[in-house]
């Protein structure tokens, strides 16, 4: 019992201040983000040395993004604002962004680490991921954050999608290979530079609405050992939205996973999703109050109670959840058909952008009229 415990302890990202005599290049893509990205270079600025630099790539915001960057280049000289505009029309923003801060990367650091602006970070993030990677040998893996609900109302549909997740690909804690069964967080990613450069990961998802996914389908593509772990209580934590209208608006965007790795596989999985999370509770009750049999009461209400088996693991996800959060399970079904429906949907928009998706899965921007 106890070696079960310990084993679960080592899969999951500990808090670890060892110095390390490796240099890492941090990658922070970034539009129009004034609102948050002060508190993200807070976080990345208090890193040890083992962070060598922090390239913010911009993509053309017209805030003030640039002057609050700017003001941080000059309290700590490893910040590099660096003008990645115009996206390249063939690119989708954010992978633009991480291609562009990759190529320009310094060398001599053998590590690159992702993150977006909505993420806040402990002192020793850069030290605790590397140590990561000598306790487990994963070169390249991602972080299940802490996250943070923006009120009552996010806390029904947040944990409701975050969910959809763990039905389709398990609970965070291993690596692997394959290209079906691999998941991320673009929000917190971690590579050696050598890895993404070699196998064109950034490049293999530049028609991708879902760039974090395709990255990391790209790299087991190339034989490559994917983790996806949790990290202690706060290392690092995001706030995704706003509000539950943005959540509700932007999320179910990437949460399909459609891309050009999308097959019958990911098809049978999101319907998985519809049967095993959205409708046990709504079958549970109807069997209740219209005398179904015995067999159906009994099947659904095991798959209701795995459900709130479920719910309370993801809790973890959560440090500060309003009541409602208990109640996110009578969201599941609306939220995963508004998953389903945009996996349908072949035209979407994304940062004042719009797509269009191809035959392969793959997403082009629609040409403006002026263009």
């Amino acid at each position: 019992m106890f070696g079960a415990k310990n084993r679960i302890r080592q899969r999951r990202i500990q808090t670890d201040a060892a110095p390390s005599a490796e240099r890492i290049s941090v990658i922070l893509p970034v539009l129009n983000e004034a609102s948050r990205i002060a508190a993200c270079l807070d976080g990345l600025i208090a890193q040890s040395e083992e962070v060598q630099e922090i390239l913010v790539i911009d993509g053309g915001s017209t805030d003030a993004t640039q002057a609050i960057v700017e003001r941080f280049c000059k309290k700590d000289r490893r910040v590099c604002w660096l003008d990645a505009s115009p996206i390249d029309r063939h690119w989708t923003g954010k992978v633009w962004g991480l291609h562009f801060g990759l190529q320009r990367s310094a060398p001599n650091c053998r590590w690159i680490l992702c993150v977006d602006a909505d993420v806040r970070v402990s002192p020793l993030l850069a030290r605790s991921l590397l140590a990561h990677v000598k306790r487990n040998g994963i070169a390249t893996f991602s972080v299940a954050t802490e996250q943070s609900l923006s009120d009552k109302f996010d806390a029904l549909i947040h944990p409701a999608m975050l969910t959809t997740l763990i039905y389709r690909f398990g609970s965070p804690g291993k690596a692997t290979r394959n290209v079906h069964k691999v998941t991320a967080n673009g929000q917190c990613f971690f590579s050696r530079r050598e890895i993404l450069l070699r196998s064109g990961a950034f490049s293999a998802a530049r028609s991708s609405l879902c760039e974090d996914i395709t990255i990391v389908r790209r790299l087991a593509e190339c034989g490559e050992s994917v983790g996806f772990y949790e990290a202690e209580p706060g290392l690092v934590n995001v706030n995704m939205y706003a509000s539950w209208r943005e959540t509700w608006v932007n999320w179910p965007r990437s949460l399909p996973m459609r891309d050009q790795y999308f097959g019958w596989r990911e098809a049978v999985g999101l319907l998985g999703i519809l049967l095993v999370q959205a409708l046990p509770l709504p079958a549970f009750l109807l069997s209740i109050g219209l005398g179904a049999p015995l067999w159906f009461l009994l099947l659904s209400g095991f798959l209701l109670a795995i459900r709130l088996g479920v719910l309370r693991g993801v809790a973890r996800a959560y440090p500060a959840r309003p009541w409602t959060f208990w109640l996110s399970p009578l969201c599941d079904l609306p939220v995963v058909l508004r998953i389903i429906q945009f996996a349908l949907r072949r035209r979407h928009s994304w940062r004042g952008r719009s797509y269009v998706r191809q035959p392969g899965g793959r997403f082009e921007p629609v040409k403006r009229p002026d263009s």
